[in-house]
């Protein structure tokens, strides 16, 4: 067993349980920049990792979240409707990209740019919220958001879909900042990370899926990041209500820029 990975997957499992975010935004760079894995393979892997350790704390926080804290399967159902097509369509394009170097070049590119957009999602979540609690409080803006809401929650499933498919990160802080912007009212924090983490289970599986298929995954490695994982998010998600956003978050933002900096630049 490789303790480093071990330790590798622990930290991250913390982050996922805790916050909803750091599964593909921490897993996939820490494999690349610390570990020199080809930046397909940790994609690949990183998807199996997330869908793994995604299930136990989508469980954990099914278990323990009380009829407001857990995940709202209404809001998943939709997700999924556009999430899972889109990633299958990324999956076959990527099958049909043969140059190794062309598409490690393209995983990399598009991995920075969209750590980058998670960091700023992380840091503004807040303010995203408050916007959308003020356009959806009343009148004919709120009317006009409740009337589309089923057919842009589908659209963010997409997105998220191809972002997580190319580059394993996106369902979490991006995911739950579209969550929030989305339904303002009806997601609490707890809730809203419960949400987040059981979408990116089947998004995570249909894309990992997938990469397996194109070769991308590395089955030794996978399995001793799960031996730190899935205590990490067990214990993670048990302490998701009494995290510190305010600590959590602009620290989160500031490491996801850094790293995404560091794979563009």
């Amino acid at each position: 067993m490789d303790w480093l990975h071990l330790i590798a997957g622990l930290f991250v499992g913390l982050m996922v349980g805790m916050t909803g975010v750091g599964g593909g935004s921490l897993m996939a760079p820490i494999l690349i920049l610390l570990f020199s894995v080809a930046p397909t393979t940790a994609v690949g892997t990183d998807l199996w990792f997330a869908a793994i350790t995604k299930s136990v704390g989508g469980f954990v926080h099914h278990r323990h979240g009380g009829p407001d804290g857990g995940p709202d399967f209404q809001v998943i159902r939709r997700l999924c409707l556009g999430s899972l097509p889109a990633s299958v369509i990324v999956l076959l394009l990527l099958a049909r990209i043969d140059a190794h170097q062309v598409k490690s070049g393209v995983v990399m590119a598009a991995l920075g740019c969209v750590l980058i957009l998670t960091a700023f999602a992380t840091l503004m979540r807040g303010r995203f919220h408050a916007w959308a609690l003020r356009a959806s409080g009343g009148g004919d803006g709120g009317k006009a958001i409740l009337r589309w809401q089923p057919a842009l929650t589908v659209l963010a499933g997409a997105l998220l879909g191809t972002m997580v498919t190319l580059t394993s990160v996106g369902a979490g802080a991006l995911g739950a900042t579209l969550l929030l912007a989305l339904y303002p009212f009806r997601m609490r924090m707890q809730r809203l990370i419960a949400t987040d983490i059981v979408h990116a289970v089947p998004l995570t599986l249909v894309a990992g899926l997938g990469h397996l298929w194109i070769g991308n995954v590395d089955g030794g490695l996978l399995l001793n990041l799960l031996a730190g994982s899935i205590p990490g998010i067990i214990v993670g998600a048990l302490l998701a209500s009494r995290a510190s956003e305010r600590i959590l978050q602009p620290l989160l933002a500031v490491v996801l820029f850094t790293i995404g900096w560091q794979l563009i630049r």
